[in-house]
């Protein structure tokens, strides 16, 4: 029987559910209890992040968590997770302390560094491959305000501010982020977005960040001091509610070639819908220093995860807005290095996809993966099938 697990009903490629089997839905699951002595929270599985992060930042303390807060904390962990805070405090699974993880037998396993460490190494990265999650506990940092917002630009000058960002990445401290989209505006302007983030004092973030606002001509420029909590629903509406049609492609890449810029921005003026987008997030600091080898998720050098996502309200369009993004994806796809981020992965992404992005670990995930689930139950998910 074809099984899913349902936790905060995010996943894009549809992973949370299918057609005549059974799904695993654990969004009653959604207790959040922090201890402020220890810094660190649990958190059951079907939690969403605005959820973690209204109860941690009650103590002033955070996390690393994504960029959408209604993104389920099981599925973004259990894949790695890229968020705001990647270059201070690495990514997601680089915080996780334990997890409670029912696997394949039905059995009850809390799986940490010191307890089923292959488990604790797999379930770090390797997605819902290896069982079900139904708690995380995780290590909390003291965040409080912070910087954040938007400059843009008109699409115009995308090719210019490109460059100027990709130029600009490699320099950024370990407190800074700048995540780049091409999109467009509510009232239907092409646009590039440079999303700004800056995870300490904020005369500090002012400084840093004054060349990547003064650069250009910037149609707005909305950054300012805001809570950690207010940064990470900013990019929640309109694009990010749920109930839209979606289908995407992602892959990562360390050099943003002349030629690819040119190949995005011809893309994003050839938009099929205007709630579709263009996304950059570059992986910096923290996250790019820890060894690749302690964990299934493996993305530990500066680089961008490159995302084209295709988001439209008629099913009945589906088709169209496919063919668009297809083209696109394999106009681009020469200049990416052929390895994906498992959160941003598609339903029908190639398998070599997935083996690209453990890289030397596929081999062990494989035969973590045998232990645990022999029979691939788990297996509506980037799929790592087991060994034999």
């Amino acid at each position: 029987m074809v099984t899913s697990v349902r936790g905060g009903g995010h996943s894009a490629a549809g992973y949370g559910v299918n057609d005549g089997g059974l799904v695993i839905d654990l969004t009653r699951m959604r207790a959040v209890s922090v201890d402020p002595i220890r810094r660190t929270a649990r958190a059951e599985g079907g939690a969403l992040w605005n959820e973690f992060d209204n109860a941690t930042q009650v103590h002033g303390l955070a996390t690393t968590g994504g960029t959408v807060s209604n993104t389920g904390i099981g599925g973004l962990t259990l894949g790695g997770g890229i968020g705001w805070l990647s270059g201070l405090y690495g990514a997601t699974v680089d915080n996780l302390i334990g997890a409670r993880v029912v696997t394949a037998d039905g059995e009850i396993r809390t799986a940490s560094s010191t307890e089923y460490v292959d488990l604790f190494l797999a379930i770090r990265g390797g997605g819902g491959n290896f069982g079900v999650v139904t708690e995380f506990e995780y290590q909390l940092h003291a965040v409080g305000e912070v910087l954040g917002g938007l400059v843009l630009h008109p699409l115009a000058a995308a090719k210019e501010v490109l460059r100027f960002y990709r130029d600009v990445c490699p320099t950024l401290p370990d407190a800074a982020e700048i995540n780049c989209g091409l999109l467009t505006s509510p009232d239907g302007m092409p646009l590039l977005g440079l999303m700004v983030g800056y995870n300490g004092p904020i005369a500090e973030g002012q400084k840093v960040m004054a060349p990547v606002r003064a650069f250009g001509r910037p149609v707005a420029d909305t950054v300012t001091a805001m809570s950690y909590g207010q940064r990470q629903v900013q990019l929640d509406e309109p694009n990010a509610v749920h109930g839209l049609q979606r289908y995407w492609r992602s892959a990562f890449t360390e050099q943003l070639s002349d030629a690819l810029i040119d190949v995005m921005v011809d893309g994003a003026g050839r938009f099929s819908s205007p709630m579709s987008a263009l996304l950059m997030f570059y992986l910096h600091g923290a996250i790019s220093r820890v060894d690749p080898a302690a964990m299934a998720f493996g993305v530990r050098k500066p680089q961008w995860d490159i995302d084209v996502i295709g988001q439209w309200a008629e099913p009945s369009e589906s088709a169209h807005h496919i063919s668009w993004l297809k083209e696109l994806w394999s106009a681009m796809e020469g200049h990416l290095n052929g390895s994906t981020y498992l959160n941003h992965a598609a339903l029908d992404d190639k398998p070599e996809a997935v083996r690209a992005s453990f890289g030397a670990k596929y081999a062990r995930l494989r035969n973590i993966k045998a232990k645990y689930d022999p029979d691939n139950l788990f297996r509506m998910n980037a799929n790592i099938p087991p060994g034999r």
